[in-house]
């Protein structure tokens, strides 16, 4: 019997398939393609189900497969034919959820995989052992642009920004019209109303004091950086994060010289590394002390169905690929508490949220 399930899933699902098949995975370019002259055997990948650990051991001809209530050898060529049936079908559907194609259900069956996500604790999809089976696990984590992807950063209303309301003083009726300006998430009109009638909104604080501590592990002004370069998205509807940093370089809030940021590359660098912070487990709302987290790197797949691998030993390429294939989002004012005028101990703030995504193509 067919069920269904979000081209998000597939995709995890058919990564995990691919380098079963392949017992291989090309690291990736910092432009999102494939290098041809690196490449990482495959080994072992460990995978959590609902009742328990499987191992799957890549043998020549065969994959191993090993749990506390099976152990068994399926052909690696059946695999590589059921990852080609997601990805078709996948490719096929218009909607985000996407019916088993026909054969698929009895493999999984057969293969005991009744969770098309990994059930994990440390956010990893699964570990991976490269090169020998008996080697130390990397943590890995699918994003797939086959599909919707989970952004690098949702950290919901923990993630916004406070800018104060500077300038003129306005009258509560004046408040409310500006906040029942436009529609919901036109955050964009409610700010140009309030530099319309002559109010400045001024750069204040992180709203959430754990995610302030947290930036300023990577340095103390990051806030403010992320924050200038948010209020640029929706001002000049710049969204990719290269670019955004480019637009940052001109603005300069952190009002640094200029050598600094030209021939050190400043802004580049802030910002690649907390992009590697967010890749590598930090959240706005958890304690974060610059440790490596479980999870060591990411599995991407494009949307020609091509799997690429960026580890965190591989520190630069990651970063240069994060730095390129990352986007600022707009995310929901209702969910995330953000684009109006709130006043707080006398004074009216307007906060924006952060958010940040891989691009989709």
């Amino acid at each position: 019997m067919a069920f269904e399930a979000t081209k998000r899933e597939w995709g995890e699902l058919y990564a995990f398939f691919r380098l079963l098949a392949d017992g291989y995975v090309h690291a990736g370019t910092p432009e999102a393609g494939k290098d041809e002259t690196c490449r990482f055997p495959v080994a072992m990948i460990q995978r959590e189900e609902h009742d328990g650990t499987r191992r799957y051991i890549i043998e020549k001809e065969y994959i191993h497969i090993q749990g506390d209530e099976i152990d068994k050898r399926i052909p690696r060529e059946d695999f590589a034919t059921v990852a080609e049936l997601i990805l078709n079908g996948v490719r096929d559907s218009r909607t985000d959820d996407v019916t088993s194609p026909d054969g698929v259900e009895g493999f999984l069956d057969e293969v005991a995989i009744y969770d098309l996500e990994a059930k994990t604790d440390d956010r990893t999809d699964f570990s991976v052992a490269y090169y020998s089976e008996d080697a130390p696990l990397t943590g890995m984590c699918v994003r797939s642009r086959l599909g919707t992807m989970f952004p690098l950063l949702d950290g919901g209303r923990s993630a916004n920004f406070k800018f104060e309301q500077t300038g003129v003083r306005f009258a509560v009726p004046t408040i409310n019209k500006i906040n029942a300006e436009g529609e919901e998430d036109d955050v964009l009109r409610r700010m140009l109303m309030i530099e319309r009638l002559g109010g400045v909104l001024k750069y204040s604080d992180v709203a959430d004091k754990v995610f302030r501590s947290n930036l300023s592990m990577i340095d103390l002004h990051m806030g403010r950086l992320l924050a200038e370069m948010t209020r640029l998205m929706w001002l000049d509807d710049i969204t990719k994060v290269s670019d955004l940093t480019e637009a940052i370089k001109s603005l300069n809030p952190l009002k640094i010289k200029d050598e600094l940021i030209n021939k050190h590359g400043f802004y580049e660098y802030k910002i690649k590394e907390f992009l590697l912070a967010l890749a590598n487990g930090m959240r706005p709302a958890k304690l974060y002390r610059g440790t490596d987290s479980a999870i060591a790197g990411l599995l991407f797949v494009t949307g020609d169905g091509e799997v690429l691998c960026y580890q965190r030993a591989f520190r630069q390429t990651f970063a240069d690929f994060l730095f390129q294939n990352t986007r600022f989002e707009r995310g929901s004012t209702e969910k995330d508490k953000y684009g109006y005028l709130e006043r707080e101990n006398g004074t009216y703030y307007f906060k924006l949220n952060l958010k940040v995504g891989l691009l989709k193509r």
